[in-house]
């Protein structure tokens, strides 16, 4: 996914010095309407159940809602997505409660600092359990802004269309702390399970050491995390 120049270049037609202005005002104007959204968290890996336990009992006074999550993956039958650094993601809220559609590309995690480009949007759960079980109907949603540009830029649809990969679910706690949003995850996947704390952020590098001050006063391990929960799904091994 590449984000538009803002500066789009054009040869300005002879006839017209602001039939071309209006033009590039134009062009730019459109793309505009579909911006591409980085994701800036702070992630911490949790080593285990004792630490996930301690860091929940800590905050336990500025909890605000636990959520139960079910990720679903999918990807182009010929693999369009993944080999581009992206990835489709229908995840379920409380079963079936509501869902949302997310499209990430370009992950990039260091430091203990993750960045992403990331598109969200609401999505139908009735029809989203229909696309797990039968993942080539996500070809035939026209409602969707997100499969639309799935369909156009990353060309899925040809083939098989769409392939499910399957997916984990998350137990994920919310925490208001001095400020902060902290979500403080244990994401349950067939071959174990891995606690992490998240942070969204947009000046990572102070809130980061935030974190990390609250850890270490509490004597709460931790590490930053190296690879992002769908990359562990795939991987089928926890990290060491």
């Amino acid at each position: 996914m590449v984000t538009p120049d803002p500066q789009p270049h054009f040869s300005p037609p002879s006839a017209s010095i602001s039939c071309y202005q209006r033009h590039c005002s134009l062009v730019w104007s459109f793309l505009q309407q579909t911006p591409k959204a980085m994701e800036v968290e702070v992630k911490l890996r949790l080593p285990d159940a004792a630490a996930h336990q301690k860091l929940t009992d800590l905050l336990s006074p500025f909890h605000t809602q636990t959520l139960i999550q079910e990720n679903i993956f999918f990807d182009g039958s010929n693999s369009e997505l993944s080999s581009n650094l992206a990835i489709l993601r229908l995840r379920f809220y409380d079963v079936d409660r509501r869902c949302v559609l997310s499209l990430k590309a370009k992950p990039v995690i260091s430091g203990g600092v993750s960045r992403v480009l990331e598109l969200e949007e609401p999505f139908d759960p009735v029809l989203g359990r229909v696309c797990v079980a039968e993942p080539w109907r996500l070809t035939a949603v026209d409602s969707s802004d997100i499969l639309k540009r799935v369909r156009e830029e990353y060309s899925v649809g040809g083939g098989q269309g769409f392939v499910c990969l399957g997916g984990f679910r998350n137990v994920r706690g919310v925490y208001k702390w001095k400020g902060l949003k902290i979500e403080v995850d244990e994401s349950i996947y067939d071959f174990g399970t891995c606690y992490e704390l998240e942070c969204e952020s947009s000046n990572p590098d102070r809130d980061k050491q935030v974190l990390e001050n609250l850890l270490e006063e509490n004597g709460i391990r931790f590490r930053y995390s190296e690879v992002s929960k769908f990359a562990i799904f795939r991987s089928g091994k926890l990290p060491e």
